[in-house]
């Protein structure tokens, strides 16, 4: 189409100069059509030429720039991001966009405090504003903040009436509950977003990720794993495992993608539904399907955690380590962020198996680098701090995934009020032993070896 359009820009100046203003911004379009391709392809160059080719056709077109800056981000090109925007802020029309992708910006450079300078702007003038805020809550989140994002659903309360019947809002209202440890809630909020156009693909998406997995575990690991084991807790746990197996396929069957990429995430999710079953065959075909996937799309960062992911269930680690050593070397990007950190987790996890601590620290630490608000690798540095017998650090550790996991995870109550006991602070352990006893009255060994222990110790 490009070919045949640009024959026709040479021709009109001498045959019907007067429709060469119209037949430019045909080929503008036809431009930004190739570039949009070129981008689902990940073939970031050619998306770049065609964009500033369909801008030397029509220059006065700001929503190709605003593209540009998009594309720019991903590319990691963060100066030509931010000159871009220079110049889009100055457009009305696009200056909420353009203020938006300034915080990716900052983000991206880890300025957490700017990034949320400039959602605020966006967010105290347009409340409603339900994509800025659905991205402001996991930059709240990733600085370690997201108790502040309460005020932020209270002014777009404030705003509107109607607002308690936006699918935006229950969508992001549903991944703040998510975040902060309250899968159940977070699945009433996203099951009101799920049949709108725009909200809908994504909260199902994210329905089905908490019904497979609703703790937020590390699928594949295995340090924790045993310490429940330990705990007594695996026949109750598979049961609500094989309800939630069932109900993220009925899920499933909602899904109904358009896109390719959505074709993908749907192949992703039959393949996460199969693994969750925890039968060798089902596993199998899943990892066959991600095998495949990855052949296609080699350095698509979802698929080869998948792989990995399947390895380690069926016990090949020395696969999966292969798999994940690729991804501790990929670039970071926000796009890829949720998938890498799981990724040097599932890493992590590994290399504490086999008694490397130093190099899961790292891991460890380079999760935390990116998301102050990731439990799960507080955790993990708890547990190594208990191995080496460092009560004081490893309750430290502790205490942060306890705070940070809204204090909803027993398991991890259980090891900070171990430590504290370890660490003679007797008063702490008592506390937890009551927070964690409150909400769940028969969790194994909690009472007999933490809570009883610490009040002996008490006594004079």
């Amino acid at each position: 189409a490009l070919d045949i359009q640009s024959r026709i820009l040479k021709r009109l100046p001498l045959e019907q100069p007067d429709m060469n203003p119209r037949q430019q911004q045909v080929a503008s379009k036809i431009c930004v059509q190739l570039a949009d391709y070129y981008v689902e392809e990940k073939d970031y160059p050619n998306a770049l030429k065609y964009y500033k080719e369909s801008i030397s056709y029509s220059d006065t077109d700001n929503q190709v720039l605003l593209k540009m800056t998009h594309l720019f981000l991903i590319m990691d090109d963060l100066d030509s991001c931010q000159a871009q925007c220079k110049d889009l802020l100055q457009d009305e029309r696009y200056k909420d966009k353009a203020t938006m992708v300034m915080a990716d910006i900052m983000f991206q450079k880890q300025e957490y405090e700017k990034a949320i300078e400039y959602f605020q702007q966006v967010l105290e003038k347009t409340p409603e504003n339900f994509p800025a805020l659905s991205k402001f809550v996991d930059l709240l989140r990733r600085s370690g903040k997201l108790t502040e994002a309460q005020r932020y659903f209270d002014m777009a309360l404030e705003q509107s009436a109607r607002t308690t019947l936006e699918p935006g809002y229950h969508f992001c209202k549903g991944l703040y509950c998510w975040h902060i440890g309250q899968p159940n809630e977070a699945l009433k909020y996203f099951n009101k977003a799920r049949k709108d156009n725009d909200w809908g693909q994504r909260a199902i998406t994210n329905m089905i990720q908490i019904c497979l997995n609703p703790d937020n575990e590390i699928v594949g690991g295995e340090v924790f794993d045993n310490l429940e084991d330990e705990n007594s807790l695996v026949g109750e746990k598979r049961d609500s495992e094989k309800l939630g197996v069932r109900t993220a396929e009925k899920l499933l069957k909602k899904f109904h993608p358009r896109t390719a990429q959505g074709q993908n995430r749907l192949a992703m999710l039959q393949g996460y539904c199969l693994m969750a079953t925890r039968d060798k065959g089902n596993i199998e075909t899943a990892l066959s399907t991600f095998t495949d996937m990855a052949t296609t799309e080699k350095e698509n960062t979802s698929v080869l955690l998948a792989v990995a992911q399947a390895y380690m269930i069926l016990k090949q680690t020395p696969r999966a380590r292969n798999q994940l050593k690729r991804l501790s070397k990929a670039h970071w990007t926000l796009e890829d962020a949720e998938d890498l950190e799981k990724s040097w987790l599932l890493l992590a996890d590994i290399y504490i198996k086999s008694g490397k601590y130093d190099i899961a620290t790292d891991l460890l630490k380079r999760c935390l680098k990116y998301n102050k608000s990731c439990c799960k690798a507080y955790e993990y540095l708890g547990f190594i701090m208990e191995k080496e017998q460092s009560y004081k650090d490893a309750a430290e550790n502790y205490r942060l995934a306890w705070e940070y996991s809204s204090q909803s995870s027993p398991a991890v109550g259980f090891r900070l009020a171990f430590n504290y006991l370890k660490d003679k602070k007797y008063v702490d352990a008592i506390d937890i032993c009551h927070k964690v006893l409150e909400a769940h009255p028969t969790y194994p060994k909690m009472k007999k070896e933490i809570l009883e222990k610490a009040q002996a110790n008490l006594k004079p």
